[in-house]
This record gives C-alpha cells, sequence and structure tokens, in this order.
C-alpha cells in the first residue's frame, strides 16, 4: 500500500508553487520523518522548475499550520548516540535551510497555531504572513520538553526579532500571537484567513523584480552585530532570570541561552552545528525524560473521553448556572465567560451575588493579546453573565454546578429545590472537594445525573479538574462533565468516590507527616526548604497557611476518620486555630505575614503552639531523609488509590499531582518518578521507619512490584 500523501503541490499561479501540509490521518499537521522526506521530494521538484520564482507554504487545515516534530519518533531515539542526535538536528537544518537558499522567494501563510518544528520551518522561510485568527500563535515550546530548537530556531529567529526577543521566547517557551509577531518584525504581515494565500501572492509578485530578500539573505548568514558589553549585559540579566525563574532544575532555558549568545557571534553556518551539538547534549536526560513524559500525559488526557465506551452519547452544555458567589463560585463563572458559555451565577445574599459578578465581570475583562483589561473584553463577558435569584432562571442551563459551603445538609436542601426543575438531560454537580458525590446524591430522584466537578483554587490559574463519579454516577453523565471541562481549558481526570478523591487524598499524608516531623523537633523552616528543594511550589508548613489553618484542620478530620490506622491527629493545629492564628488570612499563622509585601517570615511567637508538643529529641535524619518522609507516605497513598481503584489509569496520579498540586513536572509525576527508583529500592527506602507504623509499611502492590520488577507505568 502507497504512504498516504500528506503534502500537496499545486500551482495557483504560473511562476508560483504551493506546498499545502494537510495530513488526512492526523487533526494536526506534524514534521515526522516521513513528512520530511515527503517535503524534501517536493523541493526537488520545485528546483526542477526554471520559471518558479515564489512558494507559498499553508496548511489545509483550519487553525492550526503545523504542530511540530513528532515527539513519539525523538521518544524512539532516546537512547541513540549523540552523534545520532546531532545528525537529525542537522538534517531538519539543511533541509529548511533550502528555503531560504533558493533562487525563488518562499513565503510561509500561517493560520492557527505554529509551533515547535513548524515554527523552525516558518523563520527559515524569507516571509512569514500571519492570519487574524483567534488561534493563530507563533513559538519555541522546546524548552517545555526539557530541550530547545534543533532545526535551526536558535539560529534564524535572532537574526529576524532581534536577540534580545528571541532569547525571551526560545528560554520561556511561550508562544506570541500575530499582533506581538508583526510588532517584533517576526511576520511581514497580517491579514484576514481567507485572505492568507492571496496576501502570500501579492507579496511574492511585489519582490518578483526587486528581490529585496537576497540582501537579507545575506545578512541573516553572518554574525549578529552586538557589542561585548550589549552581549554581556543580556546574557547576565537573562541567566539571572532564569535562574531565578527554574531554580536550578530546568537545565534546558540556560543551555538555550548558551547556545543563543555563542551563535550570535558566529556565522550561520557555526551557529547551527553549535545547535545541534547543545541539543544532543540534552537530549535524554532525566529531567528531558520527565518533560516529555507530561507532554504524553497532556496528550493521552485530551484524547480520553473519560469512560471506556469513547462513544458515548453526551450532553452538549451550552449553558451553565453556578450557585455561590464565593471565590470559587465566581472563578468558576468567570472560567465559563472566558470559553463563550453562557452563565447564570447565583447567591441567596444579593449582597454576595453583587460583588461575585463584578469580580467575574472584572477578570472576564482581561484581553490576552494586549495584556490589560479592557472595556470591550468587559463588555463580551457581560453579554455572557447573568446574575439570579430566580429559581426559573437557575434551572435552565444544562448544567448547575453548586458551589457553597461544604455542609451536606444544606447542599442537599438546595438540590431537593432544584432537581424537580431541571430539564431530562441537564446535570446537576457539586464542587465539593471533601464530602461524598454518593452521600450528597442520596434522596435524588436521578442520581445518574449527579456528578463532582471539583475545580482546584484558584480556578484562572489551576488546569485541573477532577470529574467525580458516585455509585450510581452513568457514564453518559461522567462524559458530558469531562467534555465540557476540556471546553473550558482544563483536563479533567476521572476519579471514583473516596475519602478525598484523589488529590487530596495524597496531598494530605504529606501534610501531615510534616505535622510529625513538627512534633519531632525538625524546624518548619527546614521542613519547607526540603520540599523546595525536591520541586515543591511552596514547602507544606507554608501551605497550610496558605490554605487556611482552620480549613486544613476541618478536612484533615475528614481524613482521620477515615484513614485513623495512618493519620497523625497532631494538637498543633487545633492549638493555633484556637489562637486564631489561621493563617494568611489572618495575617499569622505557621510564619507572620504582617509585612508590606505579605510574604512568610519566621515568627518567634508560633514557638509556643508547637513547643509544647515535640517529643524527643530530633532524628538523626539527612535533607534526603528528610525528603522521603514527606514522599514516601504520598507515594503508598497513591498506590492504596490504585489497589482501590479510585484512578482509572495511574497516569492520571501524575497528571492531577502536577496540575492540581504542583508536583514537579521535571521529575515527571509522582509514579513516573517512583518508576526512575524502582519498587525494589523503594521498599529499602522505608525501612528506616519502620517503627512508624502503616505510615511507612509497604502495601501488597509495592511488594509485588518490587518482586517482580514491574513499573507502574506497566500496570
Amino acid at each position: 500500500m502507497l504512504p498516504t500523501a500528506t503534502i500537496e503541490l499545486s500551482f495557483p499561479q504560473a511562476g508560483i508553487a504551493q506546498l499545502i501540509f494537510n495530513d488526512p490521518t492526523k487533526g494536526a499537521n506534524i514534521l515526522s520523518r516521513s513528512v520530511l522526506d515527503e517535503l524534501e521530494k517536493h523541493l526537488d521538484e520545485i528546483d526542477g522548475c526554471d520559471d518558479i520564482y515564489g512558494l507559498v507554504i499553508v496548511s489545509g487545515k483550519p487553525e492550526i499550520f503545523i504542530a511540530g516534530a513528532d515527539i513519539r519518533e525523538f521518544v524512539a531515539s532516546v537512547d541513540a548516540p549523540k552523534q545520532e542526535i546531532a545528525a537529525m538536528s542537522q538534517r531538519g537544518q539543511q533541509l529548511f535551510a533550502r528555503l531560504s537558499s533558493s533562487r525563488y522567494l518562499s513565503v510561509a501563510a500561517i493560520d492557527g497555531v505554529c509551533v515547535g518544528g513548524g515554527a523552525e520551518l516558518a523563520v527559515w522561510c524569507d516571509r512569514r504572513i500571519l492570519s487574524t485568527g483567534p488561534k493563530t500563535e507563533l513559538g519555541f515550546p522546546e524548552v517545555k520538553l526539557g530541550i530547545f530548537p534543533g532545526w535551526g530556531g536558535t539560529v534564524r529567529l535572532p537574526r529576524i526579532v532581534g536577540l534580545s526577543n528571541a532569547v525571551e521566547m526560545i528560554t520561556s517557551g511561550d508562544s506570541v500571537a500575530a499582533a506581538a509577531a508583526a510588532k517584533m518584525g517576526l511576520a511581514d504581515d497580517v491579514t484576514s484567513p481567507d485572505d492568507l494565500v492571496a496576501a502570500a501572492i501579492r507579496m511574492i509578485d511585489q519582490e518578483k523584480e526587486t528581490k529585496s530578500y537576497l540582501p537579507e539573505r545575506e545578512v541573516r548568514s553572518g554574525a549578529i552585530s552586538l557589542s561585548e558589553t550589549e552581549l554581556g549585559f543580556l546574557g547576565a540579566t537573562a541567566s539571572a532570570y532564569i535562574q531565578g525563574q527554574t531554580k536550578g532544575q530546568y537545565p534546558a532555558p540556560l543551555a538555550a541561552l548558551e547556545v543563543l549568545l555563542g551563535g550570535a557571534m558566529m556565522d550561520a553556518a557555526a551557529a547551527l552545528e553549535m545547535e545541534a551539538t547543545g541539543l544532543a547534549g540534552l537530549f535524554g536526560t532525566p529531567v528531558n525524560a520527565a518533560l516529555m513524559n507530561v507532554f504524553f500525559l497532556t496528550d493521552r488526557n485530551k484524547k480520553d473521553v473519560g469512560v471506556e465506551d469513547s462513544h458515548v452519547e453526551k450532553t452538549k452544555i451550552n449553558s451553565v448556572s453556578v450557585i455561590g458567589a464565593g471565590i470559587m463560585g465566581a472563578g468558576i463563572a468567570a472560567a465559563n465567560i472566558r470559553r463563550g458559555v453562557f452563565t447564570t451565577m447565583a447567591d441567596a445574599n444579593e449582597e454576595a451575588l453583587r460583588r461575585g459578578v463584578a469580580g467575574v465581570l472584572d477578570e472576564a475583562s482581561y484581553d490576552r493579546d494586549v495584556g490589560k483589561k479592557t472595556v470591550a473584553k468587559a463588555v463580551e463577558g457581560a453579554a455572557l453573565l447573568n446574575g439570579s435569584t430566580s429559581d426559573a432562571e437557575i434551572t435552565s442551563a444544562k448544567l448547575v454546578i453548586e458551589a457553597i459551603v461544604e455542609n451536606l445538609e444544606v447542599k442537599r436542601k438546595i438540590y431537593a429545590r432544584l432537581e424537580p426543575q431541571l430539564a431530562d438531560d441537564a446535570i446537576l454537580a457539586s464542587n465539593t472537594s471533601t464530602l461524598p458525590i454518593t452521600k450528597l446524591a442520596e434522596g435524588l430522584a436521578k442520581p445518574e445525573r449527579f456528578v463532582g466537578i471539583h475545580f482546584f483554587n484558584p480556578v484562572r490559574k489551576m488546569k485541573l479538574v477532577e470529574v467525580i463519579r458516585g455509585e450510581q454516577t452513568s457514564d453518559e453523565t461522567v462524559a458530558s462533565a469531562v467534555a465540557y471541562a476540556k471546553r473550558l481549558g482544563k483536563f479533567p481526570i476521572v476519579v471514583n468516590d473516596g475519602p478525598g478523591f484523589l488529590v487530596n487524598r495524597l496531598l494530605f499524608p504529606y501534610m501531615n507527616e510534616s505535622l510529625a516531623l513538627l512534633q519531632e523537633g525538625v524546624s518548619m523552616e527546614r521542613i519547607d526548604k526540603c520540599a523546595k528543594k525536591f520541586g515543591m511550589p511552596i514547602g507544606p508548613i507554608a501551605l497550610y497557611d496558605m490554605v487556611g489553618i482552620d480549613t486544613a484542620f476541618y478536612a484533615g478530620r475528614t481524613m482521620y476518620d477515615a484513614f485513623p490506622d495512618r493519620t497523625l491527629a497532631s494538637p498543633i493545629l487545633p492549638a493555633l486555630v484556637k489562637a486564631g492564628r489561621l493563617g494568611n488570612k489572618t495575617g499569622q499563622g505557621f510564619y507572620n505575614y504582617e509585612n508590606r509585601r505579605g510574604k512568610a517570615e519566621p515568627d518567634p511567637a508560633v514557638a509556643k503552639y508547637i513547643d509544647p508538643y515535640i517529643r524527643g529529641t530530633p532524628r538523626d535524619e539527612t535533607d534526603a531523609q528528610l525528603t522521603d518522609r514527606l514522599f514516601l507516605p504520598m507515594l503508598l497513598e497513591a498506590t492504596r488509590a490504585i489497589e482501590a481503584k479510585i484512578v482509572r489509569d495511574v497516569r492520571d496520579i501524575d497528571l492531577g499531582l502536577i496540575f492540581g498540586l504542583g508536583f514537579p513536572p521535571f521529575k515527571g509525576g509522582l509514579m513516573f518518578w517512583a518508576d526512575t527508583i524502582g519498587a525494589a529500592k523503594l521498599v529499602e527506602r522505608l525501612k528506616p521507619w519502620a517503627d512508624l507504623g502503616s505510615r511507612y509499611q509497604p502495601t501488597e502492590l509495592l511488594l509485588e512490584l518490587a518482586k517482580s520488577g514491574k513499573k507502574f507505568y506497566e500496570l
């Protein structure tokens, strides 16, 4: 069978060739080896036509140009020798370089997403025209995979937009929209999607005689004109910023900076060689492997419908009602508005409703394209938001999400009032983070249409949503909730009902162990330092303050009731609650926040709430052992969640903790991290704390994997 053609060569007018990327087997255009081979053959054919003076490269897919290289092919080469990786880089460089060395003008006509290898192809073209389409963006996200552009991106981009702009784009991995691209010189023109190809042809015809692109080619083949002082200043400031952002845990941005700075002083040919060598040095490192895993976790989630039957019928949710105008309710409402979902917001307290609506509109007024709040965005949001206390308006929505106080009886009363008024295909949901979905559904006429949709705070920033299946929740309801969460730009994971669901269940032993360490006499500063060195965004003690010590205390009681055998009922939290030291919100908790910036500072006064409960002397433990004390209980709880079938796949644990808890992506996820250590070694690492009871007792699953040599990802 002949291979499927992914690139179509046509001639829209005499003298102009057009390459249309359109892989019929995929939703996005990917630059696999076979596609690169096909591109090479088409370029050979075009070069054989003496009358060609222009080439337009365009996508046949709406709102997506080229999504980059085939990551799975890269992973297959993860153990290849460095020379082979460098050769892969050089192959792409040499192929794309033909676009800026041929006798004709090359123009990339870009509508939609153009990232990674697609962006590198675009910068090798002489000109780039971007569409005004809402999804059009251009970027180099490779550092988010632990590498940097390897097909000429580090060489071509700074010679087009300037070294400073290139450093910012490549070391951050962030994309730019069409307007920003035009401002920095990355886009030579911006036009409507319908006019894109015509604009490219006009540009080619205009430059047919002038050939103004030829002198530019000469300039871009040389070094960048910068003084040593300018280069040194840029290098020092960029390096300091990157180290502050990455904390030394992500080597790719600094490696990219080194290649960008070094390559700037060389001609393009030497800089390309430096790029290929540098890429080979990063490829296959532990951080690269971990970040590749995160990519695959998100890619898998995008394709997962949440239930086994991928063809299950789903309710199309085009209107939502949110009950509760507090922080969570307002955050959920704003998330809907930003994605164009008509939203009714309700609250029994009219003043709270007024404040909530104002807060939602304020948040919805932010315009990403211009980087600030605008009246136009606020007006757009206002057209999608309705504040109401009318049951008729609330129950007219396809989805009603309750986000009120964590009180089972209060929630049930609301359900009892609203459920009879809902349409037959409507879904009723709770944003609860602690109450069992099955218990909340008791008394409902249609428990199969009830589901947990647990957003994380702050909703605007947190990408995770837990979709919690009660005992009677139907597949249709689960799949509908999953599709809805994806519409909001979230990563939904389906979790079976159980104490703490998934993320909070796994968070609790980590937090609880930090209290145990306090009671052993370990300083809270050292505990937090170990957690942050591991890669957590915030230490467990500071997290207590952020969450609210009272909130954490009451949530902890729920977990203690569920798992008393492995939970330490620490007296420290109730002592702080009684003293009114509730964390950030009161200015004092474990730390003191009563300073101008509201930043955590040590507070000697907190000792009187901790010292009375210290028992004995601290164990003689290294920082590495203290880190194990925090994360091994979390891992053991994850194995129990797997045994209890709380999740459908171990990968959901990793996705959930990365995007719901801030587990360090450079470790690939909790279970991925465990697999890099190995089950047998983990069992050995638990032994020093066997005297602490079931908190450190290896589970049957861990022992089974240790015996068989299998990995969690092989389950």
